[in-house]
């Protein structure tokens, strides 16, 4: 794929048309934000919001805003040599519309793509074509899932679990129990924990205690504060556990990694 031009986020008022006797001349990617009326070949459709088509270059289309205004990301781009095995692949239909349910993962690299295709920078072309690869990936996931509210809720969640992990290693004594960490992000115990470690590579409580004995050791480093002090604050009830396994960790108690400083 070969980006000739792209946009990101164009609004336009409700007398907007686009009219293609011809077809767009080039392979056009729209992503559609608002509700928006087409025809295709001739055939008229009412679009709903967050729906995707890939157009063909000689598709005779016709589309407008159905409200007050419209908005979308566009791309206009050549295929190379296996574009068509890689459509196919991905099962991502060509001259289809397809509702997508939510957009806002594919409207970010679309956003990212823009830049960087009129940008000057270093690796700009490297850089498109792994967003472009990203982009036909995340694509094909919604389409094989049917979009939806499920897309919608993964996205919320999968944050969750990033601000999760954050609060693991910012601020561990904050961190609540494996239950709470399940419950807060909406899943049973069992769900959360594998989910969890499908994301991050590695298990919920692994990734608690790195983020303690992390913590620690910038305490250690940086505070005066006592061995008991540094493992409250890390969120340990217990200063012998906290001693232990930061051990376990570093190889030193808390004591002896803070003289090795």
């Amino acid at each position: 794929m070969k980006i000739g031009t792209i946009g990101y986020n164009n609004v336009h008022g409700k007398d907007f048309c686009i009219d293609r006797p011809n077809g767009p001349g080039s392979y056009l990617l729209l992503i559609i934000k608002t509700p928006a009326r087409f025809w295709l070949e001739g055939q008229e459709h009412a679009v709903k919001k967050n729906s995707f088509i890939l157009l063909s270059p000689d598709t005779r289309c016709r589309y407008q805003a159905l409200e007050d205004y419209y908005t979308d990301d566009w791309m206009h781009f050549d295929i190379e040599e296996g574009d068509h095995a890689m459509f196919a692949k991905y099962g991502i239909p060509v001259d289809k519309l397809v509702h997508l349910g939510n957009a806002t993962e594919l409207s970010q690299i679309m956003h990212i793509l823009t830049y960087e295709h009129y940008s000057a920078g270093e690796y700009r072309e490297e850089i498109e074509v792994h967003y472009l690869s990203i982009l036909m990936l995340k694509l094909s996931r919604l389409i094989v899932r049917g979009g939806g509210a499920s897309s919608e809720m993964l996205i919320e969640r999968n944050g969750r679990l990033t601000e999760l992990k954050s609060l693991m290693y910012a601020a561990p004594c904050e961190v609540p129990d494996v239950g709470a960490m399940a419950e807060r992000i909406g899943m049973s115990y069992s769900g959360f924990q594998h989910f969890y470690k499908k994301m991050f590579g590695v298990a919920v409580m692994t990734d608690v205690i790195n983020g303690r004995v992390e913590y620690a050791k910038r305490l250690l480093c940086t505070t005066n504060l006592t061995v008991a002090e540094v493992a409250e604050q890390c969120g340990y009830r217990n200063e012998y556990h906290f001693m232990r396994q930061f051990r376990e960790k570093v190889g030193k108690t808390p004591t002896e990694y803070r003289k090795s400083i």
